[in-house]
């Protein structure tokens, strides 16, 4: 494995270790060690994305479990506020595409996830969408991701679409200062809040300066915006697909920790390793920190892999016969069986492949989102609407059983 880059120092966890004491009004012991927040020397900080959301249901106790069990450092997580304000955990506006709110609430798919009051979202399923084991998954309270959180695996929390909960910036920090397992951690310095919105940022930060605090962006803006932010936030957090080389030296020369999402295969975590970002959030921190570590990240795989995704044809994305589609190859020595097989991108839209389909080594076969004749080469799944980002998107493939066998990212 290609040599890792030595990590700079975080300042942001550094902070976090002060934030307990400034926001309970404790005395903060001289022998405290930020050395609880720091990874592993020569590797960035793992955060997974709302959990483990590759490999369960997004921001919910099962994927929680999942990042904590992989060791990694941080799982993160998007908090709202219900219409009885009640911070709970969900990442969507609505909650059409992660729950069952059409059979529990017939005619509120598209309403906001915020009308919904605590009582109403105890109701709904966040678990089934994903797999059928995880039927009964409930969408959890903020406080749920501190009783699984540990002074290993901390926690990264996303202010959501704040317009959508007014208040809750206070709400948050009230949660912070008045609840133990969360003063516990942030004696650990694993705790920093996370948002697109600066404003709210500039909120939060006014009223619990001393909890790390980090600024998403699309992309990194210029120095005069960084240095703007400097003394706000400890960190930016950006896309890692359109970061480069002077993207890195202007956040570092702003005296900023550099953080990206979401970062899902291992050729883009090596990418991003050679860059020499401070932190990396992905959907599969299990898999992310097993290559870290030296390991292979898909131990169950049969040697079939994603070859490529082709997500932008000329013409109409799910056009009869030509339109987008997942590569897949046999890379082992022995044929396989991928039947039933199944291909999911980010957004948890699944492709599957029919029955029939063997692949001898060195062979390859098509798995096309939309309508087409199916031959030995190409499975056509015949659905009308394009899944694939255009923009760029991360499928991982799994086995009828449930068994990760790779991850691609483009």
């Amino acid at each position: 494995m290609t040599a890792r880059p030595t990590p700079r120092t975080l300042r942001g966890a550094a902070a976090g270790a002060l934030s307990a004491a400034a926001l309970l009004g404790a005395a903060l012991p001289a022998t405290a060690a930020p050395a609880a927040a720091v990874h592993d020397a020569g590797q960035p900080l793992v955060i997974g994305h709302r959990g483990a959301a590759g490999t369960a249901p997004e921001n919910t106790v099962a994927a929680f479990k999942d990042a904590r069990a992989a060791g990694v450092d941080y799982l993160e997580i998007d908090v709202q506020l219900s219409a009885d304000g009640v911070p709970f955990l969900f990442h969507d506006d609505t909650p059409a595409r992660t729950t069952n709110v059409e059979d529990v609430f017939p005619g509120r798919e598209n309403d906001p996830v915020t009308s919904f009051t605590w009582a109403e979202l105890q109701q709904l399923d966040a678990g089934s969408y994903f797999a059928g084991r995880y039927a009964g998954e409930r969408i959890p309270h903020l406080d749920d991701a501190a009783r699984i959180a540990t002074v290993s695996t901390g926690v990264y929390i996303e202010i959501k679409s704040p317009k959508n909960s007014p208040g809750i910036e206070q709400v948050v920090a009230d949660a912070l200062a008045g609840d133990k397992a969360w003063a516990k951690l942030l004696e650990a310095g694993k705790v920093t809040v996370i948002g697109f919105d600066e404003t709210s940022n500039r909120t939060f930060a006014g009223i619990a300066p001393e909890v790390p605090l980090q600024q998403l962006v699309g992309t990194v803006p210029d120095a005069a915006t960084l240095q703007r932010w400097t003394g706000v936030v400890d960190s930016v957090g950006t896309n890692y697909r359109t970061l480069d080389a002077d993207d890195v030296a202007r956040v570092d020369a702003a005296g900023l920790d550099l953080g990206v999402y979401t970062v899902n295969s291992p050729e883009a975590v090596q990418h991003v390793l050679d860059l020499g970002v401070d932190m990396v959030t992905g959907d599969f921190p299990i898999q992310t920190d097993r290559y870290l570590d030296g390991r292979d990240p898909f131990p169950a795989d049969r040697g079939v892999e994603i070859a490529g995704s082709v997500n932008d044809v000329p013409g109409d994305d799910v056009q009869h016969g030509t339109g987008e589609h997942v590569v897949l190859t046999n890379t082992g020595t022995t044929t396989v069986d991928v039947s039933g097989w199944l291909l999911r991108d980010a957004a948890n839209n699944v492709l599957t492949v029919g029955e029939g389909y063997a692949l001898a080594p060195g062979a390859q076969l098509r798995v096309h989102t939309g309508p087409g004749e199916n031959t030995e080469d190409a499975y056509y799944n015949g659905r009308t609407g394009a899944v694939l980002n255009n923009g760029g998107d991360s499928v991982a493939l799994w086995t009828g059983e449930g068994k990760l066998q790779d991850v691609f990212a483009d």
